[in-house]
């Protein structure tokens, strides 16, 4: 009897903290997936599907070791493409999960533009700022500079970079741009005079000014220096995260590739020593610098917080061929339509390499490693994925172009957009209008244009014209 009742607490006790773990772990489950993740957006300017090693293995130029190196233990988005093949648009879309002609911004801000993304749209970061979340952005924005089109008056908390392209002011010796420009005039004041000098359009008389939240910290800046600013900013975002107690969201969008990041070699340096057999272009050079960085984010992610980070790498446009060798890759998409009858394949045109843009994303335990995903899928889908991932719902009174790529990026589900249009980004006819349309593997396109030209000749003698 005595052992009978003894066998019987004995048990009662065993079930008891047997259910006592159970209701534990399940606790430590439901925070553990209630927690909201952080957000990484590494946005390139102008680079081409076929600069990330991992998508042209063949040309074997180990130009971007980091973003391969996050391929590889994350998932390429093989059939990604930008909202639009030029800046402003596809920066607005992007930020608002809305085509241009819904956002209002069809085509490029310029130095003298008033105003830029109309004040009424919501954007990811103002959401995500209104759910608690600190939000900073890093580089180029080119939305808009004055007053309250600014980013720290659209969502962002902190903010360091360049008002718009960096090509778009002067620098100091040896110019900004390639081919070169001449450096900023010296003769007069180098702050927002709109004035295009003699020399082959390029701007003289306005410095390139580097912008921190709302004041003017350098002006003309220097582009050598700027992606180590860049990178000692991001790392100090990201490690301070855990001292601020919220999920971040840190969107960075990085210079044009055709600018130079890097300096020449120093006279007396040995060309052996810095370079490898294969960095004989400044391109080159320059999308290894863009990597570098990468680099530097993610590994300041992995230290902090890994498996609750998720980086979104892709590009704003494709490469822009007018500038020949300093160009990126437009991989394999250049068809025999386009050079036998002189017109471009990339930046500005709706041709595949226009849009198509290198993608990668990477989120250590919930994205599978090493995988690649062949859906159809568009930049306005970062709005969507990220707002669902947060557990935040967008405003109801509009209407959203971007999916939910969910289950695409965590759980290897193939099926993406059924159709995704592309906007006209001034190859020909008017700025915003949806000229090409996808669905599946087939392409409709309801202009085809030669980009102005009458001849191949004409076309590549222009387009050559700085080589």
């Amino acid at each position: 009897m005595v052992e009978g009742l003894m066998m019987f607490l004995l048990s009662g006790m065993l079930m008891c903290g047997l259910l006592l773990h159970t209701l534990s772990q399940h606790e430590a489950d439901v925070d553990k997936t209630s927690k909201r993740p952080n957000f990484i957006i590494i946005l390139a300017d102008d680079i081409g599907w076929g600069d990330l090693d991992a998508n042209w293995p063949d040309e074997r130029a180990n130009n971007t070791p980091y973003l391969s190196m996050m391929a590889a233990q994350g998932q390429r988005l093989t059939d990604f493409h930008s909202p639009a093949s030029t800046c402003s648009p596809s920066r607005a879309a992007i930020l608002t999960g809305r085509y241009g002609l819904r956002n209002g911004v069809t085509h490029n801000f310029a130095i003298g533009s008033v105003a830029g993304l109309p004040l009424s749209e919501v954007t990811l970061p103002q959401l995500l700022q209104e759910a608690g979340y600190y939000t900073a952005m890093i580089g180029k924005w080119h939305l808009g500079h004055n007053g309250p089109y600014g980013p720290t008056n659209r969502g962002f908390d902190y903010y360091l970079g360049i008002p718009y392209s960096n090509d778009m002011g002067c620098t100091d010796i040896p110019g900004y741009d390639l081919p070169l420009c001449l450096p900023c005039d010296s003769s007069g004041p180098q702050v927002f005079r709109l004035k295009r000098s003699v020399h082959g359009g390029c701007y003289s008389k306005v410095g390139l000014p580097l912008i921190e939240n709302s004041s003017i910290v350098e002006q003309p800046l220097d582009l050598w220096t700027l992606t180590e600013r860049y990178k000692s900013a991001a790392t100090r975002i990201i490690r301070d995260a855990r001292e601020r107690g919220r999920p971040y969201l840190l969107y960075m969008a990085l210079a044009h590739m055709h600018v130079p990041l890097a300096p020449p070699l120093s006279p007396g340096a040995s060309a052996a020593a810095t370079r490898r057999p294969d960095d004989d272009t400044v391109y080159s050079a320059s999308l290894r610098e863009m990597d570098s960085l990468v680099g530097a984010v993610k590994n300041a992610s992995d230290d902090t917080d890994k498996d609750n980070t998720l980086i979104w790498f892709t590009g704003d446009n494709g490469p822009w061929e007018q500038k020949c060798q300093y160009a990126g890759s437009a991989g394999p998409f250049m068809g025999k339509w386009q050079t036998s009858r002189g017109g471009g394949s990339a930046k500005r045109t709706t041709w595949e390499a226009g849009h198509r843009v290198p993608t990668v994303a990477y989120w250590p335990g919930r994205i599978p490693a090493n995988t690649t995903s062949s859906a159809l899928l568009s930049g306005m889908d970062i709005f969507s994925t990220l707002l669902s991932l947060a557990g935040v719902t967008p405003p109801s009174d509009r209407r959203y172009d971007g999916i939910d790529a969910t289950k695409i990026l965590l759980h290897g589900e193939h099926i993406g957009h059924e159709f995704l249009f592309h906007p006209n980004s001034g190859a020909a006819g008017k700025f915003g209008d949806l000229q090409t349309v996808r669905t599946q593997k087939h392409k409709a396109f309801y202009i085809t244009v030669r980009r102005y030209f009458k001849t191949p000749n004409a076309y590549h003698a222009y387009l050559c014209r700085c080589c």
